[in-house]
């Protein structure tokens, strides 16, 4: 609900009637909002954001004015993501929270003021406050702590310019009273960590460049001495992300110092986050471990590769009932995994909703697998069976090949065996996983031929190699019918992802460390048979929330796409990557098509070699009426500004917008230019960056994107089986 409350009806009875007929349909009774329950009533509006709640659906009548101002709906209160709130709204909304709300999140609002900030020291009683990508200097930082005396929990940035030493008494009195921090490190720091003696949960990530905008390289030396390193004697909860780059390794390993002398007796979740395949070693890695293994009480565990051996997993997990476990691009551990999950190591194997296998094959370049490198559909059958009760899980960069038979037997498909997982809400699959069968078609063109013969070649046409007008129905049929067992058992899918094992995104940020932990495109030939038919079995999922297809070359017109939004109407976030062709787009009328169908779409990102933005294509984007992020990726991409301008005009609640396509750097700046001039005044949340993908100044272009939006951008990597506060880079 937006707009001024004069655009509601004055009379509550006119705006919500329905009529009620008899079975001969001879009279109606009206009933309106105001024959509905107060407890109704405050389920309808928990729906609503804050702000229109309080500034526009409260001015509407008397009754609706108390109901909004219960403290139900006041009492945890978020603001972020309300792109249209500007700094007036967002002033007079904290004016009327503050003798109310106690949980206050303003994570992500980049775009507000730092006098609207000043603000939020008037609401005394907020006991958990996120300020993360806000405005917050230090002085000003100092000042909210020194308010806010009964604050347990804080999440902030510790910036370039921040310096603990102009933290007043009160606010360092205040940190030392936190239970709970998250920082999110954008310089070498330890941040407030120190001041916070009794801390259970801590939340870090770390986002510093090796080298500063000028060239320099960041020096990660920090000042070491009694009352400025951290001290974690009643932590309970570690959790680091870390972005690329050796900095943040190294910062890592000084904020775990600690660990090396005394593991804290209450830590139950410790998980670490290391992009790319070499993380810095962590000698106190198998003493964590043993540590673990003493209370019988861990909840989670993530680690990098090289931190634990098969022994020290086993007695980590000895006798615990975790509810998360991420063995990510971990192969010395994944027979120790499944041994401890199967095997009654682990206490109560039940207890575990989120699990991630993802990148742990042995040999990720070899055509020919044995069987210990590929996914086993018995093996995974079993632990089903003795984890049933996992919601998320992620097998991305694995292998499964079921060879194709004149009958299938569906009990020994993989898809068979996750179907018996009825809770599984989100799903990440290698696109191999998916297919019946090896496509013989494209994989007889697969082997090089004799040298002798290559001066004879004739030169293959740009576009679609060797397509059949029968091709697409060949594939069609019984291909699909691992998918069908998988959605017959997983009704409730909601975020679905199926990535093929060539794909590594183009964005430079996350390049070098994707590309070492992926093989090249077209490797494996049972991903290649993953094609149009695939998708339109996409169709079963009524849920369907958010989808990821990436790396797919077996599509070859799209046309899955289309009957699976005509089904899947709900979809809120989707993210496209190098399907079907790279040398040009083939898919691009069945995009069209299926984008006129997304009209709930919040969220696009799509990345193709080849893509022509043109009047065509921001037309059919401009039907989704509800967009408010896109990120188009195009190496060789066009576009056309005056087409971008104009579904600007008509998306009004667009927020983001950022491309990285072809072009000079002068039409880009236009561009750019325009759209902030133009929508910026009526959008204070607008960010718009539009730059060639190939220009050198790109990384820091991009390091000067707000991070709650750069991780929108890096949608690609995956965010599945993994907690909330902890989605992998």
């Amino acid at each position: 609900m937006s707009g001024p409350a004069w655009v509601l009806s004055e009379d509550m009875d006119r705006q919500i009637v329905q009529a009620v007929c008899d079975d001969d349909n001879m009279c109606s009774t009206s009933v309106g909002m105001s024959d509905l329950s107060d407890e109704i009533l405050l389920c309808i509006l928990r729906h609503v954001p804050v702000c229109d709640l309080l500034l526009n659906v409260a001015n509407v009548c008397h009754k609706l004015h108390v109901l909004c101002h219960d403290k139900t709906l006041l009492t945890n209160v978020s603001l972020s993501e309300e792109y249209q709130a500007d700094d007036p709204s967002v002033r007079s909304v904290l004016r009327h929270l503050r003798s109310h709300v106690q949980s206050l999140s303003l994570n992500g609002c980049y775009w507000l003021s730092s006098s609207t900030m000043e603000q939020l020291t008037r609401c005394r009683g907020v006991t958990h406050l996120d300020v993360t990508g806000c405005r917050l200097s230090s002085p000003r930082l100092s000042r909210l702590l020194s308010s806010l005396s009964s604050l347990t929990s804080l999440a902030f940035d510790v910036t370039p310019s921040f310096n603990s030493a102009q933290l007043g008494s009160e606010a360092v009195d205040a940190l030392s009273r936190l239970s709970e921090l998250r920082q999110t490190l954008l310089t070498p720091s330890y941040g407030v960590v120190p001041c916070c003696a009794q801390l259970r949960k801590l939340m870090l990530q770390f986002d510093i460049p090796d080298v500063t905008r000028e060239g320099v390289g960041v020096s990660c030396q920090l000042m070491v001495g009694q009352s400025s390193v951290p001290h974690y004697q009643q932590l309970e909860e570690f959790t680091a992300r870390l972005a690329p780059g050796e900095v943040n390794q190294t910062l890592l390993l000084l904020y775990l110092a600690v660990f090396s002398v005394n593991v804290p007796k209450r830590l139950r979740v410790f998980l670490v986050s290391i992009p790319g395949p070499n993380p810095a070693h962590w000698p106190a890695a198998p003493a964590l471990a043993q540590s673990l293994s003493q209370r019988g009480d861990l909840v989670a565990l993530q680690l990098p590769r090289s931190w634990l051996d098969p022994l020290s997993l086993k007695r980590a997990l000895e006798g615990n009932s975790p509810n998360h476990l991420s063995f990510s691009r971990c192969p010395t551990l994944w027979p120790q995994a499944i041994q401890s999950l199967l095997g009654g190591g682990v206490r109560d194997a039940a207890q575990l909703t989120s699990l991630n296998l993802s990148g742990i094959n042995h040999g990720p370049y070899a055509e020919s697998r044995s069987v210990e490198d590929q996914l086993v559909a018995a093996t995974m059958s079993q632990l089903a069976d003795g984890c049933s009760n996992i919601k998320h899980l992620n097998l991305m960069h694995r292998h499964y090949h079921h060879e194709a038979t004149p009958t299938l037997d569906g009990k020994n498909h993989l898809c068979a065996s996750l179907a018996k997982l009825r809770h599984l809400r989100s799903l990440t699959l290698p696109a191999c996983a998916v297919s019946d069968g090896a496509n013989t078609h494209i994989s007889s063109h697969s082997v090089p031929p004799s040298p002798l013969f290559q001066g004879l070649k004739k030169i293959p046409r740009v576009g679609l190699q060797n397509y059949r007008p029968d091709s697409e129905s060949s594939q069609s049929g019984s291909t699909t019918s691992g998918l069908a067992l998988l959605f017959a058992g997983c009704t409730s899918l909601q975020t679905f992802e199926l990535i093929g094992p060539g794909f590594a995104s183009a964005l430079p940020r996350l390049e070098p460390c994707t590309r070492a932990s992926v093989e090249p495109r077209g490797m494996c030939a049972w991903a290649r048979g993953v094609g149009d038919a695939h998708l339109a079995a996409l169709e079963a999922l009524p849920q369907l929330r958010r989808l990821t297809l990436a790396g797919l070359p077996g599509v070859l017109r799209g046309t899955g796409l289309v009957q699976l939004a005509r089904h899947c109407r709900d979809i809120r976030v989707l993210s496209l990557a190098n399907l079907g062709s790279l040398k040009t787009m083939n898919y691009t009328p069945a995009l069209l098509d299926t984008l006129k169908q997304c009209t709930q779409l919040q969220e696009l990102r799509l990345e193709q070699p080849y893509l022509n933005a043109n009047a065509a294509f921001f037309e059919a984007l401009s039907c989704c009426s509800q967009l408010q992020r896109l990120c188009l990726i195009s190496r060789n991409g066009v576009f056309d500004p005056v087409a971008a301008e104009i579904f600007m005009e008509r998306c009004r609640h667009v927020t983001m917008c950022h491309m990285f396509m072809g072009g000079t750097l002068l039409a880009c700046r236009t561009l750019q230019k325009i759209l902030l001039d133009r929508f910026s005044s009526e959008r204070s949340a607008l960010s718009v960056v539009v730059y060639p993908l190939q220009h050198e100044d790109l990384p820091s272009v991009i390091r000067d994107i707000p991070l709650t939006l750069l991780d929108r951008v890096t949608l690609f990597q995956s965010h599945v089986a993994q907690p909330p506060h902890l989605s992998p880079l």
